[in-house]
């Protein structure tokens, strides 16, 4: 779990931090001595659980709260504070915690353990698919080899369309795009997608694809991706993009424009 300690006294906020660096459930703790900091911070990285001083200058701690929910709701708020009637203020920003200076580490403890009780973490699903980068996919982190390198840019395409149903005409029309759809191709596309099936089948995944009424697509709840991360505003995807997206396929230029426009615009 990531935690962010905000306390515009340096020597407190660094008392703070290694208070934290002492617990068990906490694995990453950054500090800041400015709220502005902490809200450009905030606009390319995430946290777990927010530390936060309240009498501040500039801006206070509770409207830094106020802005940490709009930017992170996920974020649970714990006041570290001198004064005791601020607290009204602070729990009608739903804080999970509220400590009076000076802080008890074990105190400490078990309001953090408190806050991140209520956090559901979900499993990590045991199929993650790469595609920043080169185009990979790992079973439990080892990685799937394909018959057939058509086969790979078959179901990375599918990838690209995320869960969109495509049609066979369409996957022909980008795996060759200088051929017509005449029988001879249909054929052709057959055995690439029997190919593909198979070597999901060998890895014991072939739920990630779904064949229906003459259309294929991916199923996305049943793996892990880092484009759809990307999309769905997860900060440690939107950082792990560094401007190359399935790039041995000339056709995800159109996406790798949209994730680099994106980046640059967050």
């Amino acid at each position: 779990m990531k935690a962010i300690c905000v306390d515009d006294e340096r020597l407190l906020m660094e008392d703070t931090v290694s208070m934290c660096l002492e617990l068990p459930k906490i694995t990453e703790v950054k500090g800041f001595t400015a709220a502005k900091d902490v809200l450009k911070w905030l606009q390319n990285n995430s946290a777990d659980i927010a530390l936060l001083d309240i009498d501040m200058p500039d801006m206070n701690g509770l409207t830094l709260a106020a802005k940490i929910k709009e930017q992170s709701p996920a974020t649970s708020i714990i006041f570290l504070t001198g004064y005791s009637h601020f607290a009204p203020d602070a729990f009608k920003l739903h804080a999970s915690g509220y400590l009076l200076k000076p802080v008890d580490e074990k105190e400490l403890e078990a309001e953090i353990d408190y806050a991140l009780s209520s956090k559901i973490i979900a499993p990590k699903k045991r199929i993650r698919i790469k595609t920043f980068g080169s185009f990979e996919i790992y079973v439990n982190e080892t990685q799937v080899k394909f018959h057939m390198a058509k086969c790979k840019e078959l179901l990375a395409y599918l990838v690209d369309r995320q869960g969109g149903s495509v049609t066979r005409a369409a996957l022909a029309s980008v795996l060759w795009e200088d051929r017509i759809y005449d029988r001879k191709l249909q054929k052709q596309l057959d055995v690439y997608i029997r190919s593909m099936r198979k070597t999901l089948e060998e890895y014991d995944i072939s739920d990630i694809i779904e064949m229906k009424r003459g259309t294929l697509r991916v199923v996305p709840e049943n793996f892990e991706c880092d484009v759809y991360r990307f999309f769905a505003g997860d900060a440690d995807a939107v950082n792990s993009f560094r401007g190359e997206y399935m790039s041995a396929y000339s056709w995800a230029s159109i996406t790798e424009g949209i994730l680099f426009s994106q980046k640059n615009s967050k």
